[in-house]
């Protein structure tokens, strides 16, 4: 279920997305007996699956990654990378894996579909991954959904659980940008069109914009420096999820409910 995406893909593409994933969501991955990860759509090449095992494993050994394409030809040239705890699979967004996944991680998918074909297939992916257990402290299993860069130098990621959207995350290298806003073209399908005046994602970006030109004097610390006043700054007038140790990585995570796109 789905339609064949353009399949570019280049290894360490969606390393930010992947040590993002680690932190956040590796100790929901712990406490699972036998948690599964799928690569949804990972493209002309394995790479992106590959890696992800690799990532995720440092984090929670026992994890097990499906990589899983709606193209036939790219499952059969896959094969060869599978190995222990990594296989390939024919499908699409009816993730054909039993049971009920505790990751789906589709980048670079929904670029090419409708905006109002996104809520469709959020609710469908969200419908199938673990639930939460509120008597374990479990929040369920998580959905990140996002668009980046061909060498993945500037990325933006919705994560979702099963009761819907959760936070926006911005992920750039800091030596390669000019002004956050910069990161606006690679705004999921979700909320890439939203990006005009009027709309939460335009205030957002509009502020982080004028933060880093306030930040300009701590630039001579170096770019990362300057990153992190200008988050501080943020935070007092965005609902900003993560901390310092995220910061320093060239991230900053916002509530979804402060970007969401109005009515």
């Amino acid at each position: 279920m789905g339609t064949v995406t353009r399949g570019t893909t280049n290894p360490n593409r969606l390393r930010r997305m992947d040590r993002w994933i680690a932190a956040v969501h590796g100790a929901e991955l712990r406490r699972t007996a036998e948690p599964v990860a799928v690569d949804l759509g990972y493209g002309a090449a394995p790479w992106t699956a590959v890696e992800l095992l690799r990532r995720l494993r440092a984090a929670a050994p026992r994890t097990r990654v499906v990589g899983v394409e709606i193209e036939p030809a790219r499952v059969a040239a896959a094969q060869p990378y599978a190995r222990e705890g990594l296989v390939f699979l024919h499908g699409g967004f009816e993730v054909p894996v039993p049971g009920r996944p505790s990751l789906i991680r589709a980048a670079n998918v929904l670029r090419q579909y409708e905006e109002d074909e996104v809520a469709a297939v959020w609710d469908r992916l969200c419908a199938r991954l673990a639930p939460a257990d509120p008597a374990s402290g479990s929040r369920g299993g998580l959905l990140v959904e996002g668009t980046c860069d061909e060498i993945g130098r500037r990325h933006v990621w919705v994560a979702l659980g099963p009761e819907g959207p959760r936070t926006v995350t911005f992920a750039t290298r800091l030596g390669s940008l000019d002004r956050p806003s910069d990161l606006a073209e690679r705004l999921p399908k979700a909320l890439i069109h939203r990006n005009v005046p009027g709309e939460p994602v335009h205030a957002f970006l509009r502020d982080f914009d004028r933060a880093w030109a306030a930040a300009a004097p701590y630039a001579a610390y170096g770019a990362r420096q300057r990153w992190i006043r200008t988050v501080r700054r943020l935070t007092a007038d965005w609902p900003v999820t993560d901390g310092p140790a995220r910061w320093r990585q060239g991230e900053v995570t916002v509530a979804w409910g402060a970007l969401a796109p109005r009515t």
